[in-house]
């Protein structure tokens, strides 16, 4: 799907050095094992309000997403929406309220109500750190596409697939939803030009002091 050594030469790898990545790795297992064991009575009680809620349903959602290098893996979330959501996306194509190939809409009928309240805090997203100790994902990194969006992707775009996909990372803490698709990228190519193990610190700190209350997520 890409070619890195081509994006390398064209200097939108940048920063790439094996005491990086090897850090980097580290702190994405020290935060997603901490992050599971501290917060575990919340995912707990998460959990049960899904079930409470719609009894038919799973308490966690899979979804392939695409990966570094267009590798696919299946992204772990809270359940957030109705049963059925799949199946009912193709009625509301035409009310998507981003522009490129992703699909946003406020006021999404398949949302339930748990699922509204876990996405406005982005506490849907906490089942990623399992993903995050699988090597799938990073803490921080540009966020995983479907591959229906992959598919729209022109070679500039595909650009973001060079680096390992995060739980947060620029776009998330820049006005996420409020942004276009064209400028998310440009947020996720900045990221990977200049990631650092400061950047990445920065980013999760300014995360944590976003996730409760967020005003921006749907």
């Amino acid at each position: 799907m890409i070619n890195p050594k081509e994006a390398l030469h064209s200097g939108v790898l940048k920063n790439k050095q094996t005491g990086y990545l090897v850090v980097k790795r580290l702190i994405d297992l020290a935060g997603a094992a901490f992050g599971l064991l501290a917060l575990s009575p919340l995912l707990l009680m998460i959990a049960l309000a899904i079930k409470l809620e719609d009894r038919r349903g799973a308490v966690l959602f899979s979804q392939v997403r695409i990966g570094k290098n267009g590798k696919p893996f299946r992204m772990y979330k809270f359940r957030s929406m109705v049963c059925d959501a799949e199946e009912r996306l193709a009625s509301l194509l035409a009310s998507n309220e981003i522009e490129g190939a992703m699909f946003k809409m406020k006021d999404d009928p398949r949302v339930t109500r748990i699922g509204r309240f876990i996405r406005r805090t982005s506490l849907d997203e906490l089942p990623q750190f399992l993903n995050v100790l699988k090597g799938e994902m990073s803490l921080v990194g540009p966020r995983p596409p479907l591959p229906r969006e992959v598919e729209q992707y022109t070679y500039y775009e595909k650009q973001r697939l060079l680096v390992t996909p995060g739980c947060t990372g620029l776009w998330q803490i820049s006005g996420r939803n409020h942004l276009s698709f064209e400028e998310m990228v440009e947020l996720d190519l900045r990221y990977i030009r200049q990631r650092s193990i400061r950047l990445d610190l920065t980013v999760i700190v300014k995360t944590a002091g976003m996730l409760l209350g967020s005003k921006d997520a749907y």
